[in-house]
């Protein structure tokens, strides 16, 4: 590969705490060779390839933490080559891929085909997940050991929760003494049985069940209460509530170690979004209130939430289009995640430098993987966008097999320009 330059940068790196003008040189080997106002396009070879950003931002390339992929089994929703393209096309160059695939990734096997089918697929970083129990069952431990050494980077019954406390005492206990990532839906399902919304004035207008704050709350206060006596790399996949946040506060203050996520959906869009029967808003965790999407922000702000992900959940449009109750949950939002994020940028909820670090840094810290930086040496993953350039989200135009967007006809602003993936130009619009 041939030395690149990129110049005329504002670099945003926040793993380095750097917000400033400058450059970028990429070496022969695809790392970074060189960041910042001190770079000098002198201190590149004379033959390397000079590419002029035009006062453009460089980021990291974002780290997204649950994407659903549709190998084996689901190809229909999507594959590896159209989630590679969607992910590029939004600034995303490593993916924790989810474990509900047909069959469940819950042994070597599987493992091992879905990191070989992906290596000859995927034009990203893909990060897989295995299944905490058999089958997602939440009976049976599946093999921490033995997949963490075929390469499974984490563990997850994706969006069922292991209800049994004895059980997660004891997953919490062997991913202790393993130094693996436990990653729960935090979810009564019994209190959530054959419910699909918000309960609240919105539920009760549609005549629809709803799933109370308490199903989300009390999954977390059990397991952080477990975590105190078993302590292991917990991570709570995603939340919803505002009375989930106080839990949360309250255990980081008595110095329960753990991490937390959010969805972008649940950032930004809240209940009233669904109208009449919107079912590619029927989502998991659900949308809530409007005072449980500002306090979700506010929880980002105060350090209570480490981590935007897109939960990209393909379907295909037959499983959407039926009634509510009936229609599966999940919305596409790898392409999105990162222009929509910075729409709390643009409105003034989040710094900048905040929303970058839970895309990029925090994610790769809490998965510990050496991605989500633009330090020296590291691979030069990088994303480079436009903050102003305004756009229109339609779901024909996305690279997703599926189209089952949340926010069709969304005003965004600020679009992906470019994305680099170990040094060379992988994305360009």
């Amino acid at each position: 590969m041939k030395e690149k330059i990129l110049t005329n940068l504002r670099i945003l790196d926040p793993s380095q705490k750097i917000d400033e003008i400058g450059n970028i040189i990429i070496n022969e080997k695809g790392k970074i060779k060189s960041i910042g106002k001190k770079t000098k396009i002198s201190d590149a070879s004379k033959f390397s390839e000079k590419i002029d950003l035009k006062g453009k931002v460089a980021i990291p390339g974002v780290v997204d933490m649950k994407a659903f992929v549709g190998e084996p089994g689901f190809e229909y929703k999507e594959n590896f080559r159209t989630l590679t393209q969607a992910a590029l096309a939004g600034g995303v160059t490593s993916i924790v891929t989810m474990p509900n695939t047909k069959p469940i990734i819950d042994n070597v096997s599987m493992v091992d085909f879905i990191i070989r089918r992906g290596r000859d697929k995927a034009k990203v970083n893909l990060f897989p997940c295995a299944s905490i129990t058999r089958n997602i069952e939440g009976k049976q431990m599946t093999e921490f050991g033995l997949l963490k050494a075929r390469g499974i980077i984490g563990f997850s019954d994706v969006n069922k929760t292991i209800q049994n406390t004895e059980l997660m005492s004891r997953v919490m206990n062997y991913a202790s003494d393993l130094d693996v990532l436990i990653m729960q839906h935090a979810e009564d399902q019994e209190m959530s049985k054959n419910s699909c919304i918000n309960e609240g004035e919105v539920a009760t207008r549609l005549g629809l069940k709803g799933i109370s704050y308490i199903a989300e709350k009390i999954i977390i206060e059990r397991d952080l209460s477990l975590l105190s006596e078993y302590p292991c790399r917990y991570h709570i996949n995603q939340i919803s509530s505002k009375k989930s946040l106080s839990v949360i506060k309250k255990n980081k203050s008595n110095g329960v170690k753990f991490t937390t996520g959010v969805s972008i959906n649940n950032l930004s869009l809240n209940q009233n979004d669904i109208g009449e029967f919107r079912t590619f808003l029927k989502l998991s965790s659900p949308l809530r209130e409007e005072q449980d999407r500002l306090s979700l922000i506010e929880g980002i702000k105060n350090d209570l939430i480490d981590v935007i992900v897109s939960d990209h959940v393909p379907e295909d449009e037959e499983s959407k289009r039926l009634p509510f109750a009936q229609a599966a949950s999940g919305s596409i939002g790898i392409e999105t995640l990162l222009p929509l994020a910075l729409e709390l940028y643009h409105n003034n909820s989040l710094p900048l430098d905040k929303i970058i670090k839970c895309l990029t840094i925090n994610p790769a810290k809490i998965l510990k993987i050496n991605k989500g930086t633009l330090k020296k040496d590291a691979d030069a993953d990088i994303c480079i966008l436009d903050l102003e350039k305004p756009w229109i989200v339609k779901a024909v135009d996305l690279k997703s097999k599926s189209k089952n967007t949340a926010i069709e006809n969304r005003k965004l602003q600020g679009k992906v320009l470019m994305t680099f993936l170990n040094g060379e130009l992988v994305y360009s619009n």
